[in-house]
């Protein structure tokens, strides 16, 4: 089999992550494939670290924190290959898993997007239907091993550049959450293909691939988790469904974060009060239109 993997530019957009998370990241990435590490801060403190020991990356600073879209897409309009795979830095590719990715990277398999499958049980589905149809119902098609679906999740996706020639990647009103969903959305409706592929394994160690792996700044993971989840909830079902639609899909989450908020302002459970605070707050920013705002500046 010819190697394609020249082909190949890997984006992983970091936070102020954790090292260790990293490079174990950029480990299982074949050393044969070009890696454009995107640090959305205006600098990356352990430059002289990951340069020695992976001469394949390339560090680049966004400036700030401009969230994860916003990031890839810095790093998608730097890449010059026929194909990129946007990886989070807190996955770990399965060895076979860039041997498995060559095959789809020499022109005869027409597609978009490419998502990948958990290599371990989860609870959370790697793919699936704009209507909630069962994943199991997907199509698949034996002579590609593929399944075609709706929407991959966003942590893991390879990137038909050829697709993309005015480099119009994700929605950068998204800060977290939601952008690739709308991505396939767009995808979809333009009738281009996406695919899950099997044989993409990897493990993702989920809300690792910033500073959320401190425990001293866990309050402010969750607060940034769960505003950001119900805001970009809301402008993700606003822009491809209407306002009135959205509106009536979050109420029950709205009135659902009141509750809670009065209830563990009661029973003083700090924490879980400012998760739903924070849910409540995101919400209704959404709702009154107002942008995607809230950050959390982390000093080193």
């Amino acid at each position: 089999m010819n190697n394609y993997l020249n082909e190949l530019t890997t984006i992983v957009v970091t936070y102020k992550t954790d090292i260790e998370i990293l490079k174990n990241c950029l480990k299982s990435i074949d050393p044969k494939v070009k890696i454009i590490l995107v640090e959305n801060s205006n600098k990356f403190k352990h430059s002289n670290e990951i340069e020695s020991n992976f001469p394949n990356v390339e560090i680049v600073c966004s400036g700030s924190n401009i969230g994860m879209g916003s990031g890839n897409n810095y790093g998608l309009r730097k890449v010059n290959t026929k194909y990129a795979l946007v990886l989070n830095p807190d996955t770990i590719c399965e060895d076979s898993f860039f041997s498995n990715i060559n095959k789809y990277l020499s022109g005869e398999v027409d597609f978009t997007l490419m998502g990948c499958v958990y290599n371990k049980k989860t609870v959370f589905n790697s793919a699936g239907f704009f209507d909630n149809k069962d994943i199991k119902l997907a199509k698949y098609i034996k002579e590609i091993n593929l399944y075609e679906v709706d929407w991959i999740v966003g942590h893991t996706i390879l990137f038909n550049m050829q697709k993309f020639k005015e480099k119009n990647f994700f929605d950068e009103s998204f800060f977290l959450f939601f952008e690739e969903t709308d991505l396939c959305m767009r995808v979809k409706k333009k009738n281009e293909k996406v695919y899950m592929c099997p044989d993409l394994k990897l493990d993702h160690l989920g809300w690792k691939g910033s500073f959320a792996t401190d425990k001293s700044l866990e309050e402010q993971a969750d607060k940034i988790r769960n505003w950001h989840y119900m805001w970009s909830f809301f402008y993700y079902h606003k822009k491809n469904y209407g306002y009135i639609y959205s509106l009536i899909k979050s109420s029950s989450r709205l009135f659902r974060s009141i509750i809670r908020i009065v209830f563990y302002f009661i029973t003083s459970n700090k924490k879980q009060r400012t998760i739903y605070t924070y849910r409540f707050l995101g919400l209704i920013n959404a709702i009154l239109l107002k942008k995607s705002y809230y950050r959390v500046d982390i000093d080193d």
